[in-house]
């Protein structure tokens, strides 16, 4: 069994923590391990080989970097050049899998679902697998504990060894038909996980959506490695039909099966979904950070940075982050991408990042700023480097607080240590590497008429982002 980790997303409905360059897939929300994590972790125990992931290229080193802090092997990461859907996205990895001859049976999960039952989990994946050796392609139904608006469901048909024939796949109802469903016992919520051989899988594709399957050979036949990661074509795949495998194949194949799935499951779609998977105190609060509450009830609160003090409210949800604070009533949460939306469109860069960016190398956070400076904190991983690079508007002064750096400013290199710094002025060609075995901290003062994060010119970059664009190097 081979597992296809599907990491790409942008998660904008966990605002502020989730954000487009660091969605929720790759943030720890219900344990001390990312959502990333806790999917492969959760597969131990399994007879699985080593996973596939596929991700955008903005987050390729935020797959690579975790992946890496656990020691989890892996078959690859794939990279989607523009988001096309799970059916393109799946194609590729089917048809990565099926190179040389192989048929492997794919388990294709998400990297930000919850299942709190791992036994559970183990014994449908056993189910599941039978039905997908027999040619099915099998869907996981979740056992709904309630009504629910916010989920697709599958309709059982006739019970088949393991599971179920699919009668259908409906969309998200109201809560009248919502009620009706869960209480027929039929209806199961449609989880996004699957299993199937891969031969099967682009059999089905290329019956039923043909063009799909046209575009990701084609992209795939110039299949490439870099580092960690395989790039397909991105001409060819731009012109990819953008298509949800529910779309593409399952609601119209004849071979759709389903397993039940009753493991605590969510999707982690909201914040008010986070506050009923969570363990709560006796006033029904979750509460994550430094708070302190008065007379609140079934409300969620989460403290990065600060202390909150919540006082005399129910059922509200209240997040904090280093750079914005989103408070809502647990009913209106879904209203958050409206927010999200609006901070786009005003070109904030709250929508994109947080004020700590993480970096291949590194991260930094911007800790102030002026008219005409910026103070950031940086920290560069043991024997990593950021791109030999040049600003057209703005000199830099490096102070290192800890560890050691090679500063490299023209033809010359400078070995600077604690409370040593170096001064680089406007347009000199600059690089900085951390030589050591501990984490080389430093704090960087800007100054210059533009600070913005477009200013920069790489001439070489390890890590293959030699487009002068993505912000600090």
């Amino acid at each position: 069994m081979k597992p296809v980790i599907l990491a790409g997303g942008t998660g904008s409905r966990l605002w502020p923590k989730s954000r487009a360059a660091l969605p929720k897939q790759f943030l720890a929300l219900t344990s001390e391990q990312t959502m990333l994590q806790e999917t492969v972790t959760r597969l131990k125990g399994t007879d699985s080989e080593a996973p596939v992931f596929i991700c955008n290229e903005a987050h390729r080193f935020l797959v690579a970097e975790q992946l890496r802090v656990q020691n989890i092997a892996h078959d690859g990461i794939l990279l989607e050049p523009v988001g096309r859907n799970t059916a393109p996205a799946i194609a590729l990895a089917a048809l990565h899998a099926t190179q040389g001859g192989e048929d492997p049976v794919l388990l294709v999960l998400a990297a930000d679902h919850l299942i709190k039952d791992t036994h559970a989990f183990h014994t449908a994946i056993d189910k599941a697998e039978k039905l997908a050796k027999a040619g099915k392609l099998v869907t996981f139904g979740i056992v709904p504990d309630q009504p629910h608006t916010g989920y697709g469901y599958i309709k059982a048909g006739d019970g088949i060894d393991n599971g179920y024939v699919v009668d259908e796949f409906v969309e998200k109802p109201n809560m009248d038909t919502a009620e009706k469903y869960v209480a027929s016992g039929k209806y199961f919520w449609n989880s996004g996980m699957f299993m199937f051989k891969a031969s099967r899988y682009l059999e089905e594709l290329e019956k039923y959506n043909p063009e799909i399957l046209a575009v990701c050979k084609q992209a795939i036949e110039t299949e490439s490695p870099d580092l960690d990661f395989i790039r397909v074509d991105a001409d060819v795949f731009a012109g990819c039909p953008d298509d949800s495998i529910d779309y593409a194949v399952m609601e119209k194949t004849d071979s759709a099966a389903m397993v039940p799935l009753d493991a605590g499951w969510s999707d982690v779609g909201s914040w008010s979904s986070l506050w009923e998977t969570a363990e709560k105190d006796t006033r029904g609060n979750v509460v994550v950070g430094d708070a302190i509450l008065e007379g609140v009830n079934n409300s969620y609160i989460n403290a990065e940075q600060r202390l909150i003090s919540v006082i005399g409210l129910d059922d509200v949800v209240v997040v904090e982050t280093k750079d914005a604070i989103m408070v809502a009533h647990k009913d209106k949460v879904q209203d958050i991408k409206n927010v999200v939306n609006r901070l786009k469109a005003e070109q904030r860069p709250e929508f994109e990042f947080h004020r700590e960016v993480f970096r291949p190398w590194g991260s930094y956070d911007s800790i102030d700023n002026g008219a005409r400076f910026q103070v950031k904190r940086i920290t560069v991983k043991p024997g990593e480097k950021l791109s030999v690079q040049m600003h057209h508007h703005r000199a830099e002064h490096w102070i290192v607080v800890s560890g050691s750096a090679n500063v490299t400013i023209g033809e010359e290199t400078h070995f600077v240590t604690e409370n040593q710094s170096k001064y680089i002025p406007i347009g000199e060609v600059h690089a900085l590497e951390n030589p050591g075995k501990i984490p080389l901290e430093l704090i960087e003062v800007q100054s210059g008429g533009y600070l913005g994060e477009d200013d920069i010119v790489r001439f070489s970059d390890r890590y293959g982002r030699t487009e002068n664009k993505g912000g600090k190097a």
